[in-house]
């Protein structure tokens, strides 16, 4: 599914199933409420109306089921009656899973996506991991024909009108940012090293009229960079620092997104084994969604201040590989002592928050990683774990997880507890934990906090995307959508704001001083 566009239209129209393939896609109670004059142009004339309502009355998903309608060139599935708490009401996991599965082959093929309003967004995003963008297959390159798939949504439910233009351009961007993530996370390191993420930084702001800040190499090194440019050191290809930055008039305050960009996680010194190295090209995951969600979100408009910052580097081996007891100064003014070299994310973005506050005077830092395998023990396969200094922003990110299909967890946030897990003699931390089994993955979180401050006064949000990032061998795109709704208050549009779980509504009962205080808080 490499060489396939995906087109969001208000109206896919009408055509013979067998000339353009047809997968009808919704929860079961929301597929019987279509009218068959709304789908009789899309199956006749192969199938008749007696048949499509004989097919829905067979559905009785557990959690999910489907019925071919016409041989292999239209199908019904219907998605789970019911999600638990901690999932997304738009089951968006199963919808990639029964795209993949059940929509049928051809050049150019349909999907009618049936749900609520509150869930379009979710939805689209959910259809834009089934459609991963990188191949090298030798078969693709022989079919150079390119493949569309154009998605119609039917609303039900409450706000049920017409998909406004507005809403199509919305969700075109967001599965752009969506596949775009993907993409980069899938190619393999010996392509995407940090020069080639760097061109791609590069023309994301081409296409934006943004110029990055690219700091590299020595220069690293003379501005006080030591965690980027220690784990960067030994790579052919040398660390870098990238940021992008969306200033508009009237900003009332300043977001940073900080996004961990490994392209290639060897372990370092402290090396990986040769069951646990495959796959490390996915440690730019947290990169990879910056750049795509900030893609999405400056061209949807933006109305705040927008720092993008990618920590680039491959942990290499070499000469020059930084060594276990070795001692870094990092760009916080904090030493840190080596003992694991194979803990190398939470050093880049220690220096990218730092920078985030010291230079950029952010108001927000939000970091985003694939940081820890114990994040996968933690909160599972699908749902990416947070770790914040804020009640009400740790609510937030739970809610807006359901709320676009990128699911989230809270970790313990207890540094007076876990933070002497980083005890050292010599320096004033160390970059590993003392005792694996206890919670690892909040103590790696707090190893980032700790170099902008426990006590600082902002919010830090820090999001570890380790196992959701991929599903088996593909790249999800995961963070992409989740970032666009957590912002969604401070975007211009309508679609966005409406999934964000940040807005008036939270805080309608307060005074205006109250009010203003928890909005420079809550976006």
């Amino acid at each position: 599914m490499a060489n396939v566009g995906l087109q969001f239209q208000a109206s896919a129209g009408d055509a013979d199933p067998q000339s353009r393939p047809l997968l009808l896609l919704g929860q079961l109670h929301h597929l019987h409420r279509v009218p068959w004059s709304h789908v009789r142009g899309k199956l006749q004339p192969r199938v008749t109306e007696e048949l499509w309502q004989a097919a829905l009355s067979t559905l009785n998903p557990n959690p999910t089921d489907s019925c071919p309608l016409y041989l292999n060139y239209a199908t019904v599935a219907a998605l789970p009656s019911r999600v638990s708490r901690h999932n997304s009401p738009s089951a968006a996991h199963f919808i990639t899973r029964l795209v993949r599965t059940c929509l049928p082959p051809g050049t150019h093929r349909c999907i009618l996506m049936v749900c609520e309003r509150s869930d379009a967004f979710a939805s689209a995003c959910a259809l834009a991991r089934a459609f991963p963008l990188f191949t090298h297959r030798s078969g693709a390159s022989r079919r150079p024909e390119k493949k569309t798939v154009t998605v119609e949504f039917f609303l039900v439910g409450q706000d049920n009108g017409p998909v406004e233009v507005s809403t199509l351009q919305c969700l075109t961007s967001a599965t752009e940012g969506v596949r775009l993530a993907a993409r980069i996370v899938d190619t393999p390191c010996n392509e995407m090293n940090t020069d080639t993420f760097l061109e791609e930084i590069k023309k994301v702001g081409k296409e934006l009229g943004i110029v990055p800040t690219v700091i590299r190499d020595e220069e690293l090194k003379a501005r006080g960079f030591g965690g980027i440019y220690g784990v960067g050191k030994a790579a052919i290809h040398p660390p870098a620092l990238a940021i992008l930055s969306h200033t508009p008039d009237g900003a009332t305050q300043t977001i940073a997104w900080v996004g961990k960009g490994i392209v290639y996680d060897t372990g370092g010194l402290s090396m990986k084994g040769k069951t646990t190295m495959p796959g490390m090209k996915r440690d730019c995951g947290g990169a990879a969604a910056v750049l795509g969600a900030f893609r999405a979100a400056i061209k949807q408009g933006f109305k705040d201040t927008l720092h993008a910052i990618f920590c680039l580097a491959e942990n290499s081996v070499g000469p020059n590989a930084t060594r276990p007891d070795d001692i870094h100064l990092l760009y916080s003014g904090k030493t840190v002592e080596i003992n694991n070299t194979d803990a190398e994310g939470r050093l880049v973005l220690a220096d990218g928050v730092s920078y985030a506050c010291k230079d950029l005077g952010a108001d927000i830092i939000l970091d985003i990683a694939t940081l820890t395998g114990a994040q996968g023990i933690a909160t599972g396969k699908y749902h990416a774990a947070v770790l914040t200094n804020s009640a009400e922003w740790e609510a937030a990110c739970v809610k807006a997880g359901r709320q676009c299909g990128d699911l989230v967890h809270p970790l313990v946030y207890c540094p007076e507890l876990h933070f002497s897990e980083f005890t050292s003699a010599v320096a004033d931390m160390k970059n590993s934990v003392a005792d694996r089994d206890n919670s690892p993955s909040s103590c790696a979180g707090l190893f980032i906090a700790s170099h902008i401050g426990f006590d600082w006064p902002g919010v830090w949000v820090h999001l570890d995307i380790a196992a959701p990032v991929h599903a088996g061998e593909r790249a999800t795109g995961f963070g992409v959508a989740l970032l666009l709704a957590l912002f969604g208050q401070a975007s211009e549009d309508p679609l966005l704001n409406l999934v964000s779980p940040l807005g008036c509504e939270v805080d309608a009962q307060e005074g205006d001083a109250e009010r203003d205080s928890k909005r420079r808080r809550l976006v």
